[in-house]
């Protein structure tokens, strides 16, 4: 039985397809689809109620919310009720016995109160799916009209240490990027660095009282002939809690470094030679650690700009900002308020320049989006970070509307996500109550991946710990992707590694038993998938599952939130194993109907492999 939860969400989502004729489900033979399979069954009804002498609009159809009774759904005729003071129940019978005559439909009825259900034929199912293994987007819809958009993840902080707290924007933003390309729409990620602010000024003033000798705080620092002295990212990595820790502490020490790192975030956002030239040793090491771990989870960025890249367009804002009457005084400082008459929780100006004369922030990310409008002209900007931040997304969003930094049309989204938690509901720490570095915790998932595994099933040490560490990058991804982006959830280690239940161990396990059968077999899985016809209710599931994946993209899409891809990631794998398990592939005699399994097979097996690759899971040849 289909999964309840594909039917659910679909409910919601109603398409208007305003047809003249019961034509429209006859192009799906060709190599990319236009039309996924409610819109193509929407043309089709509409155009029946419009015969009928009805509002073609009322023919939407929606997969069914009682799959023991039906696969689709149409409503209309409750709307129909009211538009045409008929009963719902005569206008959803007259629009049945108009459908009856399509051959493409096993069965259409009209059930009291006035529901029309549909049931596809086998064999109209099986070319739809025919037509899905030869589309080279595997029955994903591209977008019509495909937008740009710049997503901003990650946000890694240059000089510091990446913990667990940059794992969930770093996973939900890649998955959101590629979930977005799979739809069809241009996709720009940018990591969007930490390196301009007040946390650089702290490293820098603390090297600056480890090393006063170093030439490069000194004022006669020659960039072309005095050398600055290496550091590495261990060094980088302790310095910075050291710094943070000195600068919070209530004593003349703390205050008197706290003031020193002020001094110096100034100097750089001044560009002063020696300082300037430091920072930029700085941000060259720590960016390269930072790209070596993220690309273990399988996150990469066609753009490494930073909140430095957006201070050439900090003096182009001000201009706007002075300009357009929007920035003032307060206390010393210039900030633009952006509070409106119907807030209901008070809402604080924005602050532009602090009164040393440095910039925060909001005056960077603002700056950014002159930045991107200039490099990329985006229809959308999304913003990947931590649900805490809504205040501060709120503030500039507003700010960027009344300055006009971005042209009308152009959409600014946040994507605020919850927090990863530990087993106490608390966020998640290591032992000793720190918070743990993200390499640590890659590393531990590693360790606890590799421990369950043979290592007699595996021809080297290399390819164990290949698959080891896939495995591991597996079950973290899908532990914290199967959860809408926006709720908490508890971290366990144990239950993602489980290859039972809904976990990305389980997936690869399905994927690997599909690639062991095809190898008893001796099939090659290259060249084109040819269907055959369906004989049990195991096929037909599955078969309905691979038609309706494009509304898991379009819904998971629209919503923001992979967590749809990988329920039906799941669901599809919990198909395939029925199916396995009710037809034995392996000893089946009758050659035609073997041939249909085994390229069922072969499409389940894309079609996860598609899934798991919007979630960027890398699948493995055998656990």
């Amino acid at each position: 039985m289909r999964s309840l939860f594909l039917l659910d969400f679909t409910k919601v989502m109603c398409y208007n397809y305003k047809c003249r004729s019961l034509k429209g489900m006859n192009n799906m033979t060709e190599n990319k689809r236009t039309k996924n399979i409610t819109a193509l069954l929407t043309e089709t009804v509409s155009a029946a109620f419009e015969s009928c002498g009805y509002d073609p609009s009322l023919g939407t159809v929606l997969v069914s919310d009682r799959p023991d009774i039906c696969q689709f759904q149409c409503n209309g005729a409750f709307g129909g009720a009211k538009l045409y003071h008929k009963s719902p129940a005569i206008i959803a019978q007259e629009v049945a016995d108009k459908l009856k005559e399509d051959k493409r439909f096993a069965k259409v009825e009209a059930v009291k109160p006035a529901f029309i259900n549909i049931t596809l034929t086998d064999e109209f199912l099986a070319e739809q799916c025919r037509a899905i293994a030869k589309d080279e987007h595997l029955g994903v819809v591209q977008a019509e009209k495909p937008s740009s958009i710049v997503i901003d993840y990650g946000g890694p902080n240059v000089a510091k240490a990446l913990h667990i707290g940059h794992l969930r924007s770093a996973i939900i933003g890649e998955a959101l990027k590629r979930l977005a390309r799979a739809c069809g729409h241009k996709v720009i990620g940018d990591a969007h660095l930490g390196d301009w602010g007040m946390p650089m000024g702290l490293v820098i003033a603390y090297l600056s009282q480890m090393h006063p000798d170093w030439k490069c705080f000194s004022d006669d620092f020659d960039p072309e002939k005095d050398v600055i002295p290496d550091l590495d990212t261990a060094q980088l990595n302790e310095i910075y809690p050291a710094a943070s820790k000195l600068s919070k502490e209530d004593s003349d020490e703390g205050r008197a470094f706290k003031e020193k790192a002020h001094d110096m975030t100034l100097m750089l956002q001044s560009h002063k030679k020696g300082i300037y030239d430091l920072w930029k040793k700085i941000v060259g090491i720590s960016v390269g650690d930072v790209k070596r771990i993220f690309s273990q989870l399988n996150v990469d960025f066609d753009f490494w700009y930073g909140e430095s890249d957006a201070d050439e367009y900090i003096p182009q804002l001000l201009d706007v900002l002075t300009s357009k009457g929007l920035m003032h005084e307060s206390m010393g400082a210039m900030v633009v308020d952006v509070a409106q008459e119907d807030d209901k929780a008070p809402m604080p100006p924005v602050m532009i320049k602090k009164t040393d004369g440095s910039v925060l922030y909001d005056t960077t990310d603002l700056a950014t989006l002159i930045q991107r409008e200039k490099d990329f002209k985006p229809d959308n900007v999304w913003y990947v970070a931590d649900k805490r931040q809504t205040l501060h997304f709120e503030q500039c969003f507003r700010c960027a509307k009344l300055a006009g930094i971005m042209r009308d049309e152009t959409q600014l989204e946040y994507m605020g996500f919850g927090t990863m938690n530990g087993a106490d509901g608390k966020p998640y720490k290591t032992r000793d109550g720190g918070v743990m570095q993200l390499q640590m915790l890659l590393d531990t998932a590693f360790d606890a991946a590799k421990a369950r595994m043979q290592a007699d099933k595996f021809d080297t040490l290399q390819e164990l710990d290949d698959t080891a560490r896939k495995i591991a990058i597996a079950s973290i991804k899908f532990g914290d992707l199967i959860n809408h982006r926006s709720k908490d959830y508890i971290f366990d280690l144990d239950k993602f590694l489980s290859a039972d239940g809904k976990t990305g161990v389980y997936l690869l396990y399905m994927v690997t038993r599909i690639c062991s059968v095809l190898r008893k077999l001796g099939i090659d899985d290259e060249g084109e998938i040819e269907l055959g016809e369906i004989y049990t209710d195991s096929e037909r599931e599955l078969m309905l599952n691979i038609l309706l994946t494009d509304e898991t993209f379009r819904h998971a899409f629209t919503e923001r939130a992979p967590n749809y891809v990988c329920e039906n990631a799941y669901q599809l794998a919990v198909l395939f194993s029925k199916f396995y398990q009710e037809n034995h592939i392996m000893n089946e005699s009758d050659e035609k109907k073997k041939s249909a399994w085994i390229n069922l097979c072969r499409l389940v097996k894309r079609m996860l492999i598609k899934h798991l690759d919007v979630l960027a899971i890398d699948t493995v040849e055998k656990m």
